[in-house]
């Protein structure tokens, strides 16, 4: 790590430290000790790495361009080597944009030093090893040709006599060749045709290729392919036996002095169409309650008659399209469905082996919820969750089928993508007039914004984003709705107070007000002309059957139905009653018939474990028992006139008598009716409710004394200051109250207090502390006594006193 890059960070000032943490939180995770670590940590691959994924293309051309030139490099030529690449000519924009990159560079610690010696930060170079497309310099690119072959490249492209020799500098006195632009001219003249359009194809990147026996030496005297041309010329290097590379210079020759080509310093527009933004928010506010009652009409279904979970676990193919035929929506949308509310620890597996999915404890408190609170829940976990409904159904590598709920499906780039994609759509038109841009808009922006994040499966999951963001409700009419936008993280630093509101009370206006009535029909059905409260929807999908949905939902009553909800404990007064109460129309006739009749002959019969039994008070009906072929197969024997007894279980005897055209039902064994709850199956799941919350950066608070830290751990560092003795005597002892204020104060005045700290042995020692950070139960602090920064857990200090001066 260089000397002059940590004495140029200790030269920053505490808010330009604090502007470091703020967009790099990485760098105090854990607090380093001193400002030489902080540099350290700065300086790895890995941090630079994800700085730079965070960079936009033209910010990440100018540190490439940087890289590329010799060290240090004034402001000024900078300015004007990256102005060489511009689609046009340089204007107001490219140089004010120019002067905010170089300063974000500099805040991000990515570049260091004055605008007249501009420096890139140690570590960037070796992560950037080919910047721009282009090759290694061609003192790396030869280091490992040895110095015979080197003396022949040098005097075939017309250089002196070098006498290379061991251990000579002949691959230096190659590189100032091909540093001359006066040479390298000559040189691809003198190349065929052929071997000018190669060149061509490798001067843009990537500039490595592959081709047979690379390691051939030839003289420009006996080339004849032009493969060998250029390898006589130096033009391009064996870097392996079959592949080759184009040294930078040559490169930047062939390139005509430019790093990038069509370099443009503002983003691409986004393209679309402009709407309306109440019309935005209705649309978007109905497909969120259509999600949301989709979301419970599935965990619903599943109370009562929960699929399995397949043996590598999942939802099997056909549980899905049932699924997607219940909730009347494509099977991709089923899918979405499934995969949010298991994220959301609504539904999960009863059991590793052989289980089935259900909902969980967490569904009863998420239905009793208002419509735009459950919203939420539901909108942010798929914000946060790192699962990709939109596979479901394609093949995998092995050429197997990608189930719902499949661990497979887990992608650790799905959120940030989400996350990107609604920001860029937050950013698009004006306030009145968002604006709908095309897929094709937001992935060439996306593309523009992380050049670096590019993966292959980045588009499609731009696609996947939007459908979906569509289909819950975040967006409508392709364009980003007011309570969407509040489920983005905001900014970081950025205060509560000028937070968007919660997404919640943008929403809660515009949702539908639930409706306590339907209108019965003659021709048994109900019709519920909107969404219906929780109480009476739950009531209606126990008694009757959905036909249609839509605008209004179309409800049929029928002899099974009617017999579900007598099965559920419900009486036909009972039922008729609450159908009087909800109906805005009289009870039809033959509804009222139909309930009457279905319920008269219910439980006339009833069904025992003998291994089974059938009980009636009414011989004659057990005699129709008797002489049914039908009933052969349950092999029925007469105990009494009123008894008959079964070898089959006491299920598969209810079910088989309900399909020969009776109405049993099953009793226990004290004879009591046994009722059917139909919603009461769950499995374990998650304690609460799953509501994820976005990174919105560190607190001020936190930034602040993590810099205070590394300032002290650095000026003891730096001193070399030996760990101080601490005080003689008893030590401190304070209430817990008083030791948690006592420690706050010294926090806010940056002062010094003495200690007592029990050990893990529980052996009790003095700390002279400089407390920085107070958090999660921990202290962080510089220990005087250990000359370190360390982590105290609060429940160990046994109290805090005043340093004695």
């Amino acid at each position: 790590m260089s000397t002059e890059f940590s004495e140029w960070l200790r030269g920053r000032s505490d808010e330009q430290l604090r502007e470091l943490v703020v967009l790099r939180p990485e760098l105090i995770t854990p607090v380093p000790a001193h400002v030489e670590g902080l540099a350290g940590r700065a300086s790895s691959p890995s941090a630079i790495g994800r700085v730079l994924d965070r960079l936009d293309r033209f910010t990440f051309a100018v540190l490439e361009t940087l890289t590329v030139l010799a060290s240090p490099i004034a402001y000024r030529s900078l300015r004007s080597q990256v102005s060489k690449s511009l689609q046009g000519p340089a204007d107001p924009v490219f140089e004010a944009r120019f002067r905010q990159t170089v300063d974000r560079l500099r805040t991000l610690a990515l570049v260091y030093g004055p605008d007249r010696a501009l420096v890139p930060a140690p570590g960037v170079r070796e992560v950037l090893d080919s910047p721009a497309g282009l090759g290694p310099p061609a003192v790396e690119v030869f280091r490992h040709h040895h110095a015979e072959r080197l003396a022949e490249l040098v005097e075939d492209l017309g250089g002196p006599d070098s006498g290379s020799g061991p251990g000579s500098g002949g691959k230096e006195e190659l590189a100032e060749l091909l540093s001359d632009r006066q040479t390298l001219a000559r040189l691809v003249e003198e190349v065929s045709p052929q071997a000018r359009s190669a060149l061509d194809e490798l001067a843009w990147g990537p500039a490595g290729g592959r081709v047979p026996n690379a390691r051939r030496e030839v003289r420009v005297a006996g080339a004849r392919s032009p493969i060998e041309q250029l390898l006589a010329r130096a033009l391009l290097a064996a870097t392996g036996e079959e592949s080759v590379v184009l040294p930078r210079e040559v490169g930047l020759f062939l390139r005509g002095g430019r790093i990038h080509r069509d370099l443009s310093p503002l983003p691409p527009p986004l393209d679309g169409t402009a709407r309306d933004r109440a019309l935005v928010d209705r649309t978007a506010a109905g497909q969120a309650f259509t999600f949301t009652r989709a979301v419970e009409e599935l965990c619903e279904r599943w109370s009562a008659d929960p699929p399995g979970v397949l043996r590598g676990g999942g939802l099997a193919v056909r549980d899905l399209k049932r699924a997607a035929a219940l909730l009347d929506l494509p099977e991709w949308a089923a899918g979405l469905i499934v995969e949010v509310a298991h994220a959301a620890g609504l539904v999960a597996a009863s059991g590793a082996v052989d289980g089935d999915w259900m909902p969980t404890p967490v569904y009863d408190a998420w239905k009793v919820r208002s419509t735009e609170d459950r919203w939420v829940t539901l909108a942010s976990t798929w914000l946060t969750m790192d699962r990709v409904p939109g596979m479901i159904g394609e093949r995998d590598e092995r050429d197997r089928l990608r189930s719902a709920l499949h661990p497979d499906l887990r992608r650790p780039a799905a959120p940030e993508v989400r996350a990107a994609a609604l920001t860029m759509l937050a950013t698009a038109g004006e306030a009145a007039s968002p604006l709908a841009p095309t897929p094709e808009a937001v992935r060439e922006r996306l593309a523009w914004e992380q050049p670096r994040r590019r993966v292959a499966q980045r588009d499609r999951l731009v696609d996947f984003t939007l459908r979906e963001a569509e289909q819950i409700g975040v967006t409508g009419l392709g364009a980003l709705s007011g309570h969407g936008r509040a489920l983005l993280p905001a900014d970081p630093g950025q205060d509560g107070a000028s937070r968007t509101a919660p997404a919640a009370e943008l929403l809660a206006p515009l949702l539908p007000e639930p409706l306590d009535h339907v209108l019965l029909q003659a021709d048994l059905t109900a019709v519920a002309p909107g969404p219906l409260t929780g109480e009476l929807g739950r009531w209606l999908a126990l008694a009757a059957d959905v036909e249609s949905t839509g605008g209004a939902t179309v409800y049929r009553f029928c002899e099974g139905s009617i017999r579900r909800a007598l099965d559920a404990g419900q009486g036909a007064d009972e039922m008729l009653a609450m159908l009087t109460r909800h109906s805005t129309t009289p009870v039809p006739q033959p509804l009222s018939y139909l309930v009457t009749d279905v319920a008269r002959r219910h439980g006339r019969m009833r069904v025992g474990s003998a291994s089974a039994y059938v009980r009636c008070d009414d011989p004659s009906v057990l005699d129709e028992v008797m002489a049914d072929r039908r009933a052969t197969p349950l092999r029925l024997r007469r105990l009494a006139p009123t008894v008959i007894a079964s070898k089959t279980s006491r299920a598969t005897l209810v079910d088989s008598l309900r399909a020969m055209g009776y109405a049993p039902v099953a009793e226990s064994l004290d004879g009591d009716v046994i009722v059917t709850q139909l919603d009461v199956r769950r499995t374990e799941g998650p304690p609460q409710l799953r509501v994820p919350a976005a990174f919105n950066g560190l607190d001020a608070e936190v930034i602040t004394a993590a810099v205070r830290a590394v300032r002290a751990g650095d000026a003891a560092h730096r001193s070399r200051r030996k760990p101080v003795d601490a005080p003689d005597g008893q030590v401190p002892r304070s209430p817990a109250t008083a030791t948690i204020g006592a420690l706050r104060e010294a926090i806010r005045q940056g002062t010094q207090v003495w200690i007592g700290y029990l050990d893990s042995q529980g052996n009790a020692t003095s700390r002279i502390l400089e407390p920085a950070r107070m958090e999660g139960g921990y202290l962080t602090a510089y220990d005087e006594t250990r000359a370190a920064v360390h982590r105290f857990a609060l429940h160990r200090i046994t109290g805090v006193a005043e340093v004695q001066a």
